[in-house]
């Protein structure tokens, strides 16, 4: 029987505003429709309608303010953590023996009504029907300890573990995968937003989200792939599993849009003179510093006066400009003759002794006889490790880019003498802890001969072509 829709949509306006659980006069969700057939064309909204006692379930836990699904969450939460079949009333009572008695009176009648208690008089305990168990499983993340800072990652985190538990299972299906493709489509569009905006801090920001969430994608793919392998004759699953794969070797391609992100950022970034102190580093002490409107209190402490004129004054001051002598039109001269030039000289700016020191320690490690791999902290820190300031490692940092630079090497002087250096930095994602009395950490990495540069950029590309195909 279904209901007219005027008194339908009446009567769920009314449902409301005064907030009640149920709406006698509507019928069946089919009244909501337009159309009462179009309901039916939905297999989401049929499979929901088939499970009755669920939504009435969900809707009896969840129903009313924040504060009172909070305690009833709580509560059903700690229930169903307990692992007796049975739950005597008196273990119940001394377990929330915190609450007043009648809000857990209160929360205990509502979970009787929407059946996730049920009551034996025999034994005078209560247990937790198998509708409970689906319940506190679809609960189950809000139990999870997850870092509010972290909360991309413990989302992909648990749609991953339904994923692969129900792929071991052999119970994975079409639905489940979409959920999964949709949050990953969402994590590469903020991603690519991110990359887009050019900002330092939300780059790096992001760039920690994103090996958070490649972390977990590696560890999910064999389980992907496998269910891209045995999905053949399921069509709905076939198709969200193969969108699924795609949307993973977008998201893992990302990385290398992230380094040239980051490269192009520590292009424009300004050292303020030779103290190494970056524009990064200002940015980052005024967003820190607290008060910044303090540090204009003696700008404005003079307020300005305005001064008022009279009309007399006004028409001394107009009498005066009329009257007072102008200059005539300029006349026409002829230009002057030519003169010989005065010698001059040109000078060039005198580049830091760092780099001429830096040159001549490349040059001799070429010639040495050591034949051990330079680090990159035995060319910041130089030939003498423990005088050398912060400014002096800061810049020599901002050099090592040069080397084999193309552009670089055609330059004349120290600058193109280091690029045409036969030594190459292979850098590595780490950094070193290192005593030392101005500088606490310093990247890792390798100062290494072009032909290995090139061998080890083959071999990354390589490595890095065969993990797409495996994903893909």
């Amino acid at each position: 029987m279904r209901t007219d829709p005027d008194t339908t949509s009446a009567a769920l306006a009314e449902a409301d505003a005064h907030g009640e659980t149920l709406c006698p006069n509507v019928g069946v969700v089919a009244d909501f429709f337009r159309d009462a057939d179009a309901a039916a064309d939905s297999p989401l909204l049929w499979n929901l309608t088939r499970q009755p006692q669920l939504t009435h379930a969900m809707s009896g836990l969840f129903h009313g303010n924040a504060a009172l699904v909070q305690l009833r969450v709580w509560v059903f939460l700690q229930l169903a953590a307990q692992g007796d079949a049975q739950l005597p009333r008196e273990h119940i009572d001394e377990m929330f023996h915190a609450l007043r008695p009648e809000a857990l009176e209160t929360v205990l009648k509502r979970f009787r009504d929407v059946g996730l208690l049920v009551w034996d008089e025999s034994q005078r305990s209560y247990s937790l029907p198998p509708i409970a168990q689906r319940v506190a499983a679809m609960l189950s993340p809000l139990a999870s300890e997850a870092v509010a800072d972290d909360d991309d990652s413990a989302e992909l985190a648990a749609l991953l573990g339904q994923v692969v538990g129900a792929n071991q299972l052999g119970a994975v299906d079409a639905g489940q995968v979409k959920l999964l493709h949709a949050q990953l489509a969402r994590l590469h569009g903020e991603f690519a937003d991110a990359i887009a905006s050019g900002s330092e801090f939300r780059l790096r920001e992001a760039r920690k989200r994103y090996d958070r969430a490649a972390t977990l994608i590696d560890r999910a793919s064999e389980t992907i792939t496998a269910i891209i392998s045995n999905s053949h004759g399921h069509i709905a699953l076939e198709r969200a599993a193969r969108g699924m794969g795609q949307a993973q070797s977008r998201l893992l391609a990302m990385a290398s849009q992230f380094n040239r992100a980051l490269q192009q950022v520590d292009r424009q970034r300004v050292t303020l003179g030779t103290t190494g102190i970056t524009s990064t580093d200002v940015k980052r002490w005024l967003q820190a510093a607290p008060s910044l409107h303090t540090f204009t209190a003696d700008a404005v402490a003079s307020p300005v006066s305005i001064n008022a004129l009279a009309p007399h004054e006004l028409l001394d001051v107009v009498e005066a400009e009329f009257e007072r002598d102008r200059p005539g039109p300029a006349e026409h001269e002829d230009l002057p003759g030519a003169q010989e030039a005065p010698e001059g000289s040109l000078k060039a700016v005198a580049l830091p002794q760092e780099l001429h020191d830096m040159n001549t320690m490349f040059a001799a490690w070429v010639t040495g006889d050591d034949a051990s791999a330079h680090t990159v902290a035995d060319a910041l820190l130089g030939l003498d490790p423990a005088n050398a300031r912060y400014a002096q490692v800061a810049y020599r940092a901002q050099l090592m880019p040069l080397l084999g630079d193309p552009q670089a090497e055609v330059l004349p002087g120290a600058t193109g003498e280091f690029a045409r250096q036969p030594w190459r930095v292979h850098w590595q994602a780490t950094h070193k802890r290192i005593r030392h009395p101005q500088v606490e950490l310093l990247s890792q990495g390798t100062l290494v001969s072009p032909e290995e540069a090139q061998q080890l950029q083959e071999k990354q590309a390589k490595a890095a072509t065969k993990d797409l195909n495996a994903h893909g």
